[in-house]
């Protein structure tokens, strides 16, 4: 059985966007997609979650403990033990079990409370 061709009729709605609307078009609806997710991930997260994340990165059981531990006190745990990791990794250039390290050690804190200052 052929399908008829619809192509020109579907994207109708697109064809005068240029380039650079399309693609602000796209984040926006993809946007829109992954916010759900980022939500429930946010509402039903638990510290033994956030622990077998950062294991999962390379980092060791009583530095996970640590860094979640932090995170909890701080209301950053919504936002991911790995994503506050990730963050100061990137922003001190080293690897994500060093960074969890130095955040075990008390460093680097206000660099991660400051990333979601007002998102709590």
């Amino acid at each position: 059985m052929a399908r008829p061709d619809t192509y020109h009729e579907i994207r109708g709605h697109l064809a005068e966007l240029t380039d650079e609307q399309l693609e602000e078009r796209f984040w926006a609806l993809a946007q829109r997609v992954v916010d759900p997710m980022v939500e429930l991930a946010r509402t039903h997260t638990s510290p033994s979650i956030e622990r077998s994340v950062l294991m999962r990165m390379g980092v060791p059981s009583p530095t996970c403990v640590a860094v979640v531990g932090e995170c909890e006190k701080r209301g950053l745990l919504g936002h991911g033990a790995g994503h506050v990791v990730l963050h100061c990794a990137t922003a001190w250039e080293c690897p994500a079990p060093e960074a969890a390290l130095r955040l075990a050690a008390g460093e680097g804190w206000d660099l991660a409370e400051e990333k979601w200052r007002g998102a709590r």
